[in-house]
């Protein structure tokens, strides 16, 4: 699949998520919600790859690194945005998260020595900025109060584990995993996390029978996180975290068009503006990236595309 169809899908379907995840929360713990969405994934990745007789494998090492990326991308950053969710508006929420283009080139840079050009950065720039325009009401309006910090700390540190995982998932690839398999396990190690730490915590394990929850779980674990994930972590490995990661700056233009049709949300000169700027950024980090690979070494006998 080409990795503009790859970037596309990905923007298109984690930016329909924001709505679904409003829909998880008030009745069943957030950390179990998340246990609960990739306990699913994980289960059904797990049969696809039976299907197709996937190679599945590993040595310890491999499972470690699987691990690691499902704790960090698949776990604990979801549980953190789930409960800052409760307190901070979607727009600071998605400002925030927006910022994973920067962690991405600096961890990036960082863990797997890759280059900071100067069209990437200026390009985040621009995308930042234009974040800043479309939310610029909620983020003028924004109560730095307890709740507020608090929410905000959450965001940052969710923000910094995806980053991570991001950096994780890469330096997997570059061993060779692949994208499929490992997304497979990871999820499941990452929905054992949160299984466990929620009986730690002595969180209720309920679970709303209600056709909002039930079918926003399935929207999350099916689109947002098999075929999303799919794709977003097959495009990382092709053309780099720091590139990858300039999805997150179309997100939110996907949620208010949404919100635009549902809420009634109205555009505002900043928020076109805003939209104006992202989309610039886009085009000067993300051009020719249409058929560029990274150079990692990639199993021959193992299928290492997304479903």
């Amino acid at each position: 699949m080409p990795n503009y169809l790859l970037y596309l899908i990905t923007v298109a379907i984690w930016g329909s998520t924001w709505l679904a995840i409003k829909y998880q929360l008030g009745v069943v713990d957030p950390m179990v919600s998340v246990g609960y969405r990739f306990l699913l994934a994980s289960i059904l990745l797990l049969i696809y790859c039976g299907v197709r007789r996937l190679p599945m494998r590993f040595t310890v090492r491999e499972h470690f690194g699987m691990a690691l990326q499902g704790l960090f991308l698949f776990a604990l950053n979801y549980w953190l945005f789930y409960v800052a969710e409760l307190t901070l508006t979607s727009g600071i929420v998605a400002l925030v998260f927006s910022t994973m283009v920067v962690w991405n080139m600096l961890n990036g840079a960082w863990f797997l020595g890759s280059h900071l050009e100067g069209r990437v950065v200026a390009g985040a720039a621009f995308g930042l900025c234009g974040i800043v325009l479309v939310f610029w009401p909620e983020v003028s309006a924004f109560n730095v109060g307890d709740s507020g910090l608090a929410g905000l700390g959450l965001c940052l540190g969710a923000t910094l584990l995806a980053s991570l995982g991001n950096i994780v998932s890469a330096s997997n690839q570059r061993r060779g995993l692949p994208v499929v398999q490992t997304n497979a396990y990871g999820m499941g190690y990452g929905a054992a996390a949160m299984l466990l730490l929620s009986a730690a915590r002595g969180s209720t394990f309920g679970f709303e029978l209600t056709l909002p929850y039930v079918g926003s779980m399935l929207y999350l674990a099916i689109f947002g996180s098999i075929v999303a994930f799919g794709c977003y972590l097959t495009l990382l490995g092709r053309i780099g975290a720091g590139r990858a990661a300039y999805a997150t700056l179309l997100f939110p233009l996907v949620a208010l068009g949404l919100s635009t049709i549902f809420e009634g949300y109205t555009w505002s000169v900043s928020a076109l503006a805003g939209v104006g700027l992202i989309l610039a950024g886009n085009i000067l980090a993300l051009t020719n990236f249409g058929t560029a690979r990274s150079p990692a070494v990639k199993r021959p006998s193992v299928a290492a595309d997304a479903p």
